[in-house]
């Protein structure tokens, strides 16, 4: 078989991104108009070449950090990590990253338009093998930066959500909810893990990253599980109890699907006031730059979004093929649009004083960035503001500036998390960094 030299092969590579990029389509609507609580959503515009437009992954240059929102500040509180995706804070302030990236799928996907998505997608930063491990970070002296850290645990297989309960220390994994033994200020955990449930994986696990989040009495945890394919084209009998949330009974380590028709859900939260479970989701691609909108929302036990026969509540996907009118009949229209194709991921809500207005009431959210969107969409952070435990009102750039002049990408925001002291925190697996975010110190 004939081989083109290294030098040839990425020159190919980035002649068909160039060549087969301009087969795609625009957006005919800007970013705002699928925006918020009353998003438009033109018609579908599919194309057999789906529209593909990713920064290139480089990493931030010295000396150089996001661009903070007007009365806030930016700076490292750790750099050098490999691949930061989640963020979980202890309750003595040690922060804890999930250095992980997707497992082995030798079955996600056949075909050159399979490969080609792959490929591209390897430009963002994605390809590398995962490192399986969760990193202890801890600022002793309280200035915003992590002087010490330590591998808290390793061993383990494309881990993401992470969750405390007294001291049993919850990690979900890409395949298995695990279990470990947690005691107060420690640095690292030596002993095996207890598996408490299989999560859905296997050889095609298209959405790999498994959420967590606690109830507030200890007695439950709820789980992220993305779907296995954009819209079912691997087959329904693929999807059994995915684009789901889990409710996981931990006494007797069972669970049920608690909500369904969720794509691919990602960062959970509670809403302080009103107590209700908000996500952000992670909607459909290849109908067009201007769909769908990913969204936050509210999610009611056994309530059901939609996916894959219907998106944004009701409107019919034609690709999906047997349709199911009953189901989608009931499906729920989310509660905000966060733009289409945007990838939000993090999700975090901030209820502190130590925050000036609008900051105070809201979720701040971690924008990956888009790659089925031209002009692309995402690759910040941003606030979404509440009223009376609702989104109201326009979101705000947080963080911004991870796109360089040169169209390149210097970071991508993943995970989000407010610290001890009310200060966000932001996973950044392109720069290897996370960010700490606060609001200025006022001139003197």
């Amino acid at each position: 078989m004939y081989h083109l030299p290294r030098a040839r092969q990425a020159l190919s590579f980035t002649t068909l991104v160039i060549v087969l990029s301009a087969c795609g389509e625009s957006a005919q609507l800007p970013i705002s108009a699928g925006t918020g609580l009353n998003p438009q959503l033109p018609p579908p515009h599919p194309t057999w070449i789906p529209t593909v437009n990713i920064a290139k992954a480089v990493g931030w240059p010295a000396n150089t950090k996001p661009i903070p929102a007007s009365g806030l500040t930016v700076n490292a509180f750790a750099g050098n990590l490999d691949h930061p995706r989640w963020l979980y804070v202890l309750p003595n302030s040690d922060v804890l990253v999930a250095e992980t990236n997707a497992p082995q799928r030798p079955d996600d996907g056949w075909g050159i338009k399979s490969w080609f998505i792959k490929q591209v997608l390897s430009m963002a930063g994605a390809g590398t093998p995962s490192a399986n491990r969760i990193t202890l970070l801890r600022d002793k002296d309280g200035d915003g930066v992590a002087e010490t850290r330590s591998v808290f645990l390793e061993g383990l297989n494309s881990p993401f959500g992470m969750a405390l309960i007294g001291n049993d220390f919850y990690v979900a994994n890409t395949d298995a909810l695990m279990k470990f033994r947690y005691t107060d200020g420690e640095t690292h955990i030596a002993e095996a893990g207890i598996k408490v449930l299989d999560l859905p994986a296997g050889p095609i696990n298209h959405h790999w990253t498994k959420n967590l989040l606690a109830s507030r009495d200890g007695t439950r945890l709820y789980v992220t599980v993305g779907s296995n394919s954009n819209v079912g084209e691997n087959g329904m009998q693929q999807e059994s109890e995915r684009a789901a949330i889990w409710q996981v009974d931990l006494q007797h380590s069972s669970y049920r699907v608690y909500a369904s028709g969720l794509r691919n859900p990602n960062g959970l939260a509670w809403e302080p006031d009103g107590g209700a479970l908000w996500t952000v989701v992670n909607e459909r691609d290849e109908i067009g730059s201007d769909l769908v909108p990913d969204y936050l929302t509210s999610v009611p036990a056994g309530s059901f979004f939609g996916w894959p026969y219907s998106y944004y509540g009701q409107h019919l996907d034609q690709r999906v093929q047997p349709q199911r009118p009953e189901l989608v009949a009931t499906a729920k229209a989310p509660d905000y649009a966060l733009g289409p194709h945007t990838a939000s991921l993090g999700l975090a809500y901030s209820h502190s004083a130590s925050w000036p207005a609008p900051f105070n009431n809201g979720v701040f959210i971690g924008q990956h960035g888009s790659w089925n969107r031209e002009p692309r969409s995402g690759y910040r952070v941003i606030f979404v503001p509440f009223q009376a435990g609702k989104p109201r009102g326009a979101p705000i750039d947080v963080l911004s500036g991870f796109i360089s002049q040169d169209d390149e990408a210097y970071g991508r925001p993943v995970g989000v998390a407010l610290d001890k002291r009310a200060a966000l925190l932001v996973a950044d697996d392109v720069g290897n960094t996370i960010w700490r975010v606060t609001a200025a110190l006022p001139h003197q």
